[in-house]
């Protein structure tokens, strides 16, 4: 049986919905009973917090596959608490591959080594930044930002790569690794088709939006680093993090081919993706 942690987070549900299309049964693990109540999805939650060990192994019992959507860091609480002839496919995040230290990534390569060491057969997915999912604020904030600005300050230029991937094909990369009889622990990226400078996407989405696209202004990025923090006292603005602004300086391209190869997924162009994710309003 497929036991899915993180069930009722943005790509947890997604896949639930994918697996209950494709009539593959599945157990959903979720900390908020009410949260997957409201999802209408099929199937008896199991429930526990990651935190708490003997609540994770009741709700792991019988596993033969275990597919986490939660963060990465979670990795050695999973292992420790699965069956042991239990296979695992695990997100991660492209963020383990920073040059810039965090938290997140630093939760993610810490997650990746536990896998790797426990030897489970299965794979960690890294994905690229997310967008597509029902719920998720990274190009929806983006066009709402862009809405209110007559420039686009970018640090650089915008000339930094990036290269996101549609939720359809994270829960697609999860559904052909489910699927696979992996012969040991296996780390893959999965992105998008193509890296684009940052400039390129921003102009993609607003046009997606059905905007026209503001002109770039490249600025230094500690101005905009200094000044992020303040987004959030802006009424009509999304927030935006320091952090947010370091990173769009850092080129996050990534080879497909292992993805392609071992999981047989071919990504979304960005164009597709965004028409899926944005329509542009109504006249009027």
């Amino acid at each position: 049986m497929i036991h899915v942690v993180g069930a009722s987070g943005r790509s947890g549900a997604a896949l639930c919905r994918a697996l209950a299309a494709a009539g593959m049964p599945f157990v959903p693990v979720v900390r908020d009973p009410a949260r997957w109540s409201a999802l209408g999805l099929p199937g008896t939650p199991r429930l526990a917090d990651l935190r708490d060990a003997a609540a994770l192994r009741a709700a792991l019992a019988g596993a033969d596959r275990v597919v986490s959507c939660a963060h990465a860091r979670w990795a050695p609480a999973l292992l420790a608490a699965a069956p042991p002839a239990a296979g695992f496919v695990l997100m991660g995040s492209t963020r383990r591959f920073s040059r810039w230290p965090d938290a997140h990534g630093d939760g993610v390569r810490a997650g990746e080594a536990a896998f790797l060491a426990a030897g489970h057969p299965g794979a960690m997915l890294h994905p690229t930044m997310i967008y597509g999912a029902q719920g998720e604020d990274n190009v929806q904030r983006l066009a709402a930002l862009l809405r209110r600005l007559p420039v686009a300050p970018l640090p650089g230029g915008g000339r930094a790569l990036v290269q996101p991937i549609h939720q359809d094909d994270v829960t697609a990369a999860l559904l052909a690794a489910l699927r696979r009889d992996w012969p040991g622990p296996e780390v893959l990226v999965i992105a998008g088709p193509e890296p684009v400078p940052y400039r390129d996407f921003l102009a993609a989405v607003a046009r997606a939006a059905g905007q026209r696209p503001p002109p770039v202004l490249p600025v230094p990025a500690l101005p905009l680093r200094l000044l992020a923090p303040l987004t959030r006292l802006l009424p009509g603005l999304p927030t935006i993090r320091a952090a947010e602004v370091r990173r769009l300086l850092e080129d996050k391209d990534f080879d497909i081919g292992p993805m392609r190869r071992e999981l047989g997924v071919a990504p979304m162009p960005l164009a597709a993706g965004l028409a899926r994710t944005l329509s542009p309003p109504a006249p009027g």
